[in-house]
């Protein structure tokens, strides 16, 4: 027998989209999932050098920064009401209904900068990591007297056309399996640092 959703999962939303189904839970899955990258594995290092008392300091700090930053853009997610208003789908809609249409023209140059200057970062980063773990390959092989040198711009190049390729892909930020996998990357990233100090300390080499 076919199964049938309830009445309410049916019914569109009151902007006449598909009825939403998130939860605390699941906003705070995505939280993390923005939060918790790659960063997170030089945390150690950042502690090392900032000691116990001003590391876990900045770490409160800055939670209770991302808390009340996030609890303020969930209240302007509505307009004028912060209940019954109209929605904001993007931060730029909501900055042109709270501020007006001269600070949406500077959030837009601000943030496409920020997102520009990020997508390059990556793309360097990535293309040093590949280059590094191909040093590494190449030093297990040939031995540590090797000369083993790449250059970083086919990583660069191959990232590059990689995102061109995905950024066509339509509605990409809503696909289920993607909040999945960048969730339990996240996760990944935790746990690698955590290993990593781990074995540090057990080895005896941390001071």
């Amino acid at each position: 027998m076919e199964s049938v959703k309830p009445l309410i999962e049916l019914e569109p939303d009151d902007d006449g989209r598909i009825r939403r189904t998130g939860n605390v839970l699941t906003a705070s899955t995505h939280i993390i999932t923005v939060v918790v990258g790659a960063g997170v594995l030089a945390l150690a290092w950042a502690m090392a050098q900032l000691g116990w008392i001003a590391g876990i300091g900045s770490i409160i700090t800055f939670s209770a920064i991302s808390i009340f930053t996030y609890s303020l853009v969930a209240d302007c997610y509505r307009y004028p009401d912060p209940v019954t208003g109209q929605r904001n789908y993007t931060y730029m809609q909501a900055v042109k209904a709270y501020l007006g249409g001269t600070m949406h023209v500077l959030c837009g140059l601000v943030q496409y900068t920020k997102l520009a200057g990020i997508t390059v970062g990556y793309t360097i980063t990535s293309s040093t990591s590949l280059v590094a773990i191909r040093k590494a390959i190449c030093f297990h092989r040939a031995g540590n007297a090797a000369s083993c040198k790449f250059s970083n711009n086919p990583f660069m190049i191959g990232f590059g056309i990689l995102q061109i390729f995905l950024s066509q892909i339509p509605n990409f930020h809503e696909l289920t399996w993607l909040s999945t996998a960048a969730a339990i990357t996240s996760f990944g990233y935790v746990f690698i640092g955590s290993g990593l100090c781990l074995s540090v300390v057990l080895s005896g080499a941390g001071s």
